[in-house]
């Protein structure tokens, strides 16, 4: 272990912000005792922050349609109409699917979908998307609603020509109440011109965010790693996520980044081009591990709350980055298939008895909390 490694981790643990390449020296760390290092030093920190409590939330995921006008070439996702797979849920299964949710105690549905040029109301995507969450809310007055990714609201306000502020403002007149951070990838264009070239620019997806936070609106933050990106881009994509952030709360916005998500690169069922060029088909736990912990100590004070995807590394490397400085096991889901259909083979469903379970395993106390992170009583202990 040398001396600058440790030097980066006893600033880290002290709450102060590192550099990009500070951050870039611990993402290139390779020896076991340095690797044990920077887990122990992501661990310490986590406690520091938020304690040994390791969170969880019932929800249910709702995928409303795969018809989508994008070619990502990491997606499995995706049809084009009538093609054999696509769906397009209507409102009647909208409305069944979010019935199902609640009975088995869903506090969140998460509701995202592909980029469909026919979901429209009278004309207007906006109205698609507003009539079906105010449908779901007039039936589910006290249901959170976490929905539609950055992404979403850039096709909505081009095909309405709307402003982001204008779209965002009318999804929570609606009943969102906050908004899903994917779509992010890496926020490097270099990158993106490769693994999806249609959409939203890293500029982009940085406004769009952040003028949710000034309108109110809640996001989470993730990054899809482990393709073709680079160690410097990984921690340039954290660089702006958490300059993000340090505008929201220093400049007192009604809302911010509730919490980070590490999104693997699942790519057993990818196009072929970008399966060949990354060379496996499921995440290597050991770097996502690695890059879970580089995140919690980049991030630091600025985003507490960090979440390990159990689809994507199966429960038990979920529980495992719980060691590596993750407070936060995610959802019940209930119902999955992005990245289901990549051919994750994590499952896509657990109940709260697994949930807890997998926690007690570490002798840590679980807690359900709502999706902004409030502690709510559970029925099931």
């Amino acid at each position: 272990m040398t001396e600058t490694i440790e030097s980066i981790l006893e600033r880290a643990i002290l709450g102060q912000d590192l550099s990009v390449a500070e951050g870039l020296a611990l993402l290139n760390a390779r020896s076991p005792a340095e690797l044990l290092q920077i887990r122990d030093a992501a661990n310490q920190l986590r406690q520091t922050l938020v304690g040994e409590t390791v969170t969880y939330v019932v929800n249910r995921n709702l995928n409303f349609t795969n018809i989508c006008e994008q070619h990502c070439s990491f997606c499995a996702f995706r049809r084009d109409e009538g093609e054999e797979g696509a769906f397009w849920l209507d409102q009647e299964q909208l409305l069944a699917k979010t019935a199902d949710g609640v009975q088995r105690g869903a506090t969140e549905i998460c509701m995202q979908g592909g980029l469909n040029l026919k979901a429209k109301v009278n004309g207007t995507s906006l109205a698609y998307y507003t009539q079906m969450i105010s449908a779901i809310k007039a039936q589910f007055p006290t249901l959170h609603i976490h929905a539609f990714s950055p992404q979403e609201v850039q096709f909505i306000a081009r095909e309405d020509d709307l402003s982001y502020a204008q779209v965002i403002g009318a999804l929570q007149d609606s009943g969102v109440g906050s908004m899903p951070g994917t779509a992010a990838e890496v926020l490097d264009d270099d990158v993106r011109r490769i693994l999806c070239p249609e959409k939203t620019d890293s500029a982009t997806w940085l406004e769009i965010v952040g003028t949710a936070h000034q309108l109110g609106m809640p996001t989470t933050s993730t990054m899809l790693s482990g393709h073709i990106e680079t160690p410097i881009q990984q921690i340039r994509h954290f660089e702006q996520v958490r300059s993000l952030q340090q505008t929201a709360i220093q400049n007192h916005y009604p809302a911010h980044i509730t919490e980070f998500i590490l999104l693997p690169f699942v790519g057993q069922s990818a196009p072929k081009p970008l399966r060949r060029r990354v060379g496996r088909d499921q995440p290597v736990l050991s770097d996502t591990l690695h890059l879970t912990a580089v995140a919690r100590l980049f991030f630091g004070r600025w985003i507490v709350n960090h979440q390990p995807s159990w689809v994507k590394l199966g429960l038990a490397g979920a529980v495992e980055a719980l060691e590596w400085g993750c407070n936060d096991l995610g959802g019940t889901l209930m119902e999955e298939h992005i990245t289901t259909m990549a051919g994750a083979q994590g499952g896509t469903c657990l109940e709260v008895v697994e949930l807890q379970g997998a926690i007690a395993s570490l002798n840590r106390p679980h807690q359900q909390r709502d999706t902004l992170y409030q502690s709510i009583h559970s029925a099931i202990s």
